[in-house]
Parts: C-alpha cells; sequence; structure tokens
C-alpha cells in the first residue's frame, strides 16, 4: 500500500433487512430478527470501501478481527446502516471503529481489523495450500 491511510477515513454501507438476513432464515423456530453475522458483513463492506480507495493495483483489504457487541434486535424490513472509521494502523494492519443503526437506535458497536493482501500473490498462495506444495 503506497499511500498512507489518514485516520479518520471512513466508509459506509446500507440494506434492508429481508428474511435472509435473519436468524430464522438459519433455523425456522428461531424469531426472524436481523443476525448478528449479517450485521458483521455490513460492517466489514463499510470497512472495505473505507479503505479500497488507497489500495494500490491488485490490492484489497481483508477482514483479520472482529469485536462486535450487537445491542439491539432489528426486524424485516428496517434499512440498516453500518458506518466504518479507520482508528489506528500498525504497517499493514488496520483498526476500524465501527457502528450500526436502524434509523431508531444503534443496534451495534465495535472494532473491525483488515489487512492489506495483494490479490495475485494470495491466490498464488491458496492454489499451492489446495495441490499441497
Amino acid at each position: 500500500m503506497a499511500r498512507p491511510i489518514p485516520i479518520g477515513t471512513r466508509g459506509e454501507a446500507a440494506e434492508t433487512v429481508e428474511l435472509k438476513h435473519t436468524l430464522a432464515a438459519h433455523h425456522p423456530e428461531l424469531p426472524p430478527v436481523y443476525s448478528t453475522p449479517d450485521m458483521i458483513r455490513l460492517m466489514e463492506t463499510a470497512s472495505f470501501h473505507a479503505l479500497q480507495p488507497y489500495c494500490d493495483e491488485g490490492e484489497i483489504t481483508v477482514g483479520i478481527s472482529i469485536h462486535i457487541e450487537h445491542r439491539a434486535a432489528t426486524g424485516i424490513g428496517m434499512r440498516i446502516h453500518a458506518e466504518a472509521e479507520l482508528e489506528s494502523f500498525d504497517g499493514r494492519f488496520y483498526i476500524m471503529r465501527v457502528r450500526a443503526d436502524d434509523g431508531a437506535q444503534e443496534i451495534g458497536r465495535g472494532t473491525v481489523g483488515r489487512a492489506v493482501v495483494h490479490v495475485p500473490s494470495f491466490l498464488d498462495r491458496m492454489r499451492e495450500k489446495a495441490c499441497g506444495s
């Protein structure tokens, strides 16, 4: 990553809760509320959007850690908005402060760790691993 990323760099992502985003989609006996993995995915997407403009060609950031509190339930039809802000970095590792809300209240918050990877090199390593080399 050639360009430094300013602390405070921000990204956003949003989606409307559908059945596929709920606990009920995974098990019919569970309630149709927004799942924690889907909230985390949206927070990761906001983090990706914040950092991607600073990546060199062939680079992306990938999630390496999550520390999230899911604080409130949200139902089908609600619009979820996630925000991510660069809090700190150490070499190629970035810590994003994240939060999500449903327009009425905060539903989650925490941090997401991300690392820069060069996609072609990464894919080569994955192929080598798969072939047992």
